[in-house]
């Protein structure tokens, strides 16, 4: 069967807004479909539709099944144990009744969570941030990140003399960049917005002569492309891309992930692949920090309504590096995730944020030329959450360079501790622990652990009984080394396995 060619972004749209409300729903309520995909299945069975499909185990029946009901496998997403597919909605339906399916979810389009904002005062606009969290203190104790390296799960990449080894030159710091967004051959930024993201992480000023450099002016970098030049992508090129980075995270050391992305339809994190995705790398090491969102109300969608990330908010510092004048901005996104933790679980600047352009001729600065700095093409103003979550994800990369035995619970701990309340326009709602404070963070020394006691996602379960994480020896867990089939997570001793020696794989 040949299947018809659409423009997913719009298509999803138009099928969403005829559905309607979409109650969420999780795996024990005794379905294995998407409620969106189970409506479309009874309204339209022969719209084609994507989907990703995780399984029960390890055997390869949903793949044989997909074939048999005229679907195509379009992605390998082997880190949760599942692949993405197109097919029709009634059969993906079927699909979703064997017994070797544990959930079909709907390949939902991904949005980024900033961009331009077209409203700038251009007299109020300086490089603050880095005063405002406390970054400038940390340098001057030494610390610029040299030492860590952090993915970017964005856009793509270009060569940018603020991405040199030092403002005066040397090699690029990009260690790696890839693709998985279905044009793997061509890996710049065409958007602008991956490169303002890298740029706010660890941009080094080179091109203003020190006047816009980012958190982590060392650090090192890798660039994973999910977003095409409109800036979409998808869920399944998400957990791609997240795949990719644990499966060489030991190659290039890749301690931090920043997401400056989120889904576009709101969904229960017990079944959504892009929270099982991220809870695999926080399970194997590596801090991952995300986006809110910018939809400004009590709504957060994945991977920011995931439990044990860091998910970040956005504040308008006013341009200034005081804090008094400082409040939460109007867009960023707040709620509870289903198990009722509070997010965000910090917020950092995020309005009229300046970081270096990719290009003049990207898509971001054609559509808004009034936000490049002084008319040129070096520098551009962007507002939103995904510029308030690499600030954070900067502050991870200078308290790792100190403290590099930390694990990514205990990171998390020590920002949301020492993160500040007072002083600011602080609203325990939609602020979280409070405003970023770098300084107050190198400087601490609580080594204390978030996430105790949380369930992790039910899509990584092996039996029907939740993984309740409690204290676990980081340096010895290895998730993609487990073995679906024999482990019985229910009766695990946390504290005694040894996860080296297992194996789980194709």
């Amino acid at each position: 069967m040949k299947l018809q060619v659409w423009r997913w972004g719009s298509a999803l749209a138009v099928m969403l807004s005829l559905l309607g409300p979409i109650r969420a729903t999780t795996p024990t309520e005794g379905i294995r479909l998407h409620p969106i995909v189970a409506q479309l299945a009874a309204s339209s069975p022969d719209q084609i539709v994507r989907v990703i499909v995780q399984k029960a185990d390890q055997s390869v029946e949903p793949e044989a099944l997909v074939a048999r009901l005229g679907g195509v496998i379009t992605q390998d997403l082997h880190i949760i144990n599942a692949f993405a597919a197109e097919m029709q909605a009634g059969a993906a339906q079927e699909l979703a009744a064997s017994s070797s399916v544990r959930w079909v979810s709907l390949d939902a389009p991904v949005v980024e969570s900033g961009g331009p904002d077209g409203t700038v005062n251009t007299n109020a606009l300086l490089n603050a941030y880095n005063k405002a969290i406390g970054a400038d203190r940390v340098w001057a104790m030494g610390y610029q990140g040299s030492s860590v390296t952090v993915a970017v799960v964005d856009s793509g990449w270009v060569n940018n003399a603020d991405f040199r080894a030092t403002p005066r030159g040397g090699d690029m710091r990009l260690r790696a960049r890839v693709g998985f967004n279905g044009n793997e051959s061509n890996l710049d930024d065409h958007l602008a917005h991956g490169v303002h993201v890298a740029g706010i992480i660890g941009g080094n000023g080179a091109t203003s002569k020190g006047k816009y450099i980012g958190v982590a002016p060392k650090v090192q970098l890798v660039s994973v492309k999910v977003n095409d030049k409109n800036g979409q992508a998808s869920v399944a090129g998400v957990v791609a891309g997240l795949q990719w980075i644990n499966d060489n995270r030991t190659a290039y050391d890749i301690r931090v992930v920043n997401l400056s992305l989120n889904s576009s339809m709101a969904e229960s994190c017990a079944t959504s692949p892009l929270c099982a995705a991220v809870e695999i790398l926080w399970f194997n090491g590596i801090v991952v920090v995300v986006s809110a969102g910018n939809n400004g109300s009590a709504t957060l969608f994945p991977p920011a309504n995931d439990p044990f990330v860091i998910t970040v908010g956005g504040v308008d510092d006013k341009g200034t590096a005081s804090l008094t004048d400082d409040a939460i901005a109007s867009f960023s996104a707040y709620g509870l995730t289903e198990s009722g933790v509070a997010k965000p679980d910090l917020v950092a600047p995020s309005k009229n944020i300046i970081a270096p352009l990719a290009s003049g001729g990207a898509e971001l600065p054609k559509a808004y030329p009034a936000n490049r700095v002084d008319g040129k093409t070096d520098y551009f103003r962007m507002s939103g959450t995904s510029m308030a979550a690499p600030m954070v994800t900067g502050a991870v990369a200078l308290l790792l360079q100190d403290e590099p035995n930390l694990t990514p619970d205990q990171v998390k701990y020590r920002l949301m501790a020492t993160a500040k309340k007072a002083g600011w326009g602080y609203n325990a709602t939609n602020a979280g622990a409070g405003y970023l404070d770098v300084y107050a963070a190198v400087t601490g020394t609580t080594t204390q652990s978030a996430n105790t006691g949380l369930r992790a996602s039910p899509l990584l379960w092996s039996g029907q009984n939740a993984i309740t994480w409690g204290s676990v020896n980081w340096n010895s867990v290895n998730w993609n080394s487990v073995n679906w089939n024999s482990v019985n997570w229910n009766s695990v001793n946390w504290n005694s396995v040894n996860w080296n020696s297992d194996y789980w794989g194709p």
